[in-house]
């Protein structure tokens, strides 16, 4: 998803409230200018040093601000941006060309690249302005909205139009939250959604996720019964696929995907928005690469839901059951050789996905083939640290 984020290089202007307001911009500020520009020849040689020593601090403190820039800039790189806007004219606008990446130019009328304008700005403030975007559609490779105030209604509408043309739709957020429903609005979302250049870090955390990770292959050693127990069953508030589950386990180090309970058992209808999850002890894993324990889940919280290829997905929590249940502790080895293990209630409807599709944990015997999730370090409140922490 990374490939639908580009970053906004700071000196980029906040747009106008139309694109009518730039001209007015321009001259009050000329006519500053000109103002500074008159006290400055009468306020004599005392004046004139104070201004020069205020101008050199300046200077300064703006050579600074572009070394943190250009550290950033290089981050954003590592973590695999490649398009970047820049206010035109602005001291980072050959950041890009340097880079080698690609770099687009904003100014009132719109995005520009290598001169061309490539996404003419709509401004909506009211339906007309909506009507006037919408007339953009197949007349442009894409445009740029900004609809600050309407962070939905708009988008849809145009969405659904622009669904049936060819023309892209780019968006500005402010934060990683509006970029989210931006991304996700009548499931397709926009098609870029620009973000501010120090968001990066956290927006390939959080974006990245909604890509894959790597799973690989756990031998069970053991299944055997516990006894009573709490556990959590995850109702999301979104239809689960089967063999799409969750990532839980004792231990944050190595993690089981636990599967839906999508399938019909014959005695029970299946309820594909469910993930019977383990004991209230577990960790999840969530969105951004955190865990979290089972127990404190609460309703509107996210978790990552994951297929057997790795695909992941965001979903919003819509309850969390706790209740006693009969448990059996299931035991795995890794390839590395590692021991790990989970929780599980003891009943035919919890799944674990195996390379072959999801097996209930009933029928688990030694020698079968899991999946889970391996993570390196250790968790500090859920972040992972670079720490060696062992849990048994």
């Amino acid at each position: 998803m990374l490939d639908r984020i580009w970053l906004r290089l700071p000196g980029v202007r906040p747009m106008e409230n139309s694109v009518a307001d730039a001209p007015a911009a321009d001259a009050n500020n000329a006519a500053a200018a000109a103002a500074r520009t008159a006290a400055g020849a009468t306020a004599g040689t005392t004046a004139g040093t104070t201004a020069g020593t205020t101008a050199g601090t300046a200077a300064a403190a703006d050579s600074e601000s572009v070394d943190d820039i250009n550290t950033s800039f290089t981050r954003a790189l590592e973590l695999g941006y490649q398009t970047f806007v820049t206010q035109a004219g602005a001291r980072t606008h050959d950041l890009g060309a340097r880079a080698k990446v690609r770099t687009l130019e904003l100014d009132a009328a719109g995005l520009h690249e290598d001169g061309r304008l490539v996404a003419p700005l709509a401004v909506i403030r009211s339906p007309d302005d909506q009507a006037a975007a919408l007339r953009l559609a197949d007349g442009h490779d894409a445009v740029m909205v900004d609809a600050s105030g309407w962070r939905i209604i708009p988008h849809e509408n145009l969405l659904a139009a622009y669904q049936r043309t060819n023309t892209r739709l780019i968006v500005e957020a402010a934060t990683l939250d509006e970029a989210a429903t931006l991304l996700t609005t009548l499931e397709r979302g926009v098609d870029h959604v620009i973000l501010p250049l120090d968001l990066a870090e956290a927006a390939a955390k959080r974006f990245a996720a909604s890509d894959s990770l790597a799973l690989e292959a756990a031998t069970i050693t053991r299944v055997v019964s516990v006894g009573m127990a709490d556990r959590a069953c995850l109702d999301t508030a979104e239809m689960l696929r089967p063999g799409e589950g969750v990532l839980t386990g004792n231990s944050a180090s190595a993690l089981f995907l636990i599967g839906s309970e999508a399938h019909d058992s014959g005695y029970v209808a299946a309820r594909p928005f469910r993930v019977n999850a383990g004991a209230v002890h577990a960790y999840v894993l969530t969105p951004g690469g955190k865990t979290r324990y089972l127990s404190e889940l609460r309703a509107g919280d996210e978790v990552l839901v994951v297929d057997a290829a790795g695909h992941t997905r965001a979903a919003v929590l819509g309850r969390v059951k706790l209740e006693r249940r009969p448990m059996l502790l299931v035991e795995a080895r890794t390839a590395s050789g590692a021991d790990i293990a989970i929780l599980l209630q003891n009943a035919e409807t919890i799944r674990l996905v195996t390379p072959d599709g999801p097996k209930s944990v009933v029928d688990l015997v030694p020698d079968d083939t899991v999946l889970i999730r391996v993570e390196t370090g250790g968790r500090h409140f859920g972040m992972p640290v670079d720490e060696t922490i062992t849990e048994r």
